[in-house]
């Protein structure tokens, strides 16, 4: 699917890329297939491609034409056929435990809800989520596909101490801090694998177009798992999907 685009100049030497302001999956496999061909043709001086919900910001180490003549040269990439191989996306299984030790908003969101934990704890860990895009913090991931009826507003005041792994809701979406932060989404459970991590080639073994489905599991197989995170034998569970 070809979409309208808007290209604006972005500071010095970034180009910005805006699709329709809608948060979906064939937006998010538009953007990230114009970034592969954006790669494949290796247009000249090109530094960096960063990718949100709807949009790719593009920085060149120079640009030695007129804006003008780069977004034709973008515009004419998108053009092309997306003769490439189709990427590889994967689904990762992650386990949360939504004991009370962690899920600290679980109660107020039940009570504002008028359900029980048990049905937030069922919706959340049956969805499949979407990764559209990483940021915030390293690691962090924006994901999409909360279902509605889990939908529950930030946070008016922020915590300034939010637990590493710990896994929120913000609005429409829900996401797991990576390391220890400020936050202001409501924290239902955590998890004990870590999401990034410098030490490795792929600090964050997520990417934009993957998808994460979580499952429960108990506070025993949560410090079970985590003593084999923290010395570094733990295999995440994943498979390949099609994008």
């Amino acid at each position: 699917m070809i979409f309208n685009l808007t290209y604006k100049p972005y500071g010095e030497r970034s180009i910005l890329v805006e699709w329709p302001q809608v948060i979906n999956k064939k937006i998010l496999y538009d953007v990230l297939a114009f970034k592969n061909k954006i790669l494949k043709n290796d247009i000249e001086l090109i530094i960096d491609i960063n990718t949100a919900y709807n949009s790719l910001l593009i920085t060149y180490k120079k640009i030695k034409t007129s804006f003008n003549t780069q977004v034709s040269i973008l515009k004419e990439t998108y053009s092309q056929e997306n003769i490439y191989n189709k990427q590889i996306f994967k689904q990762w299984e992650i386990p949360v435990c939504y004991d009370v030790d962690f899920g600290v908003d679980l109660k107020t969101i039940s009570l504002a809800k008028n359900t029980t934990k048990e049905f937030i704890i069922k919706q959340h860990s049956q969805a499949i989520y979407t990764v559209y895009f990483i940021g915030f913090l390293p690691g962090f991931l924006y994901l999409g596909g909360l279902h509605k009826a889990l939908c529950f507003p930030r946070k008016e005041t922020p915590k300034l101490q939010i637990e590493k792994g710990a896994v929120a809701i913000g609005g429409n979406q829900t996401g797991i801090y990576p390391s220890e932060s400020p936050g202001g989404w409501n924290i239902i459970g955590n998890t004990p694998i870590s999401f990034f991590n410098v030490t490795k080639n792929n600090a964050c073994f997520a990417k934009p177009g993957d998808s994460i489905k979580f499952y429960s599991i108990s506070l025993k197989k949560y410090h079970d798992i985590k003593s084999l995170v923290d010395a570094g034998v733990y295999q995440i569970k994943s498979e390949v999907v099609n994008g």
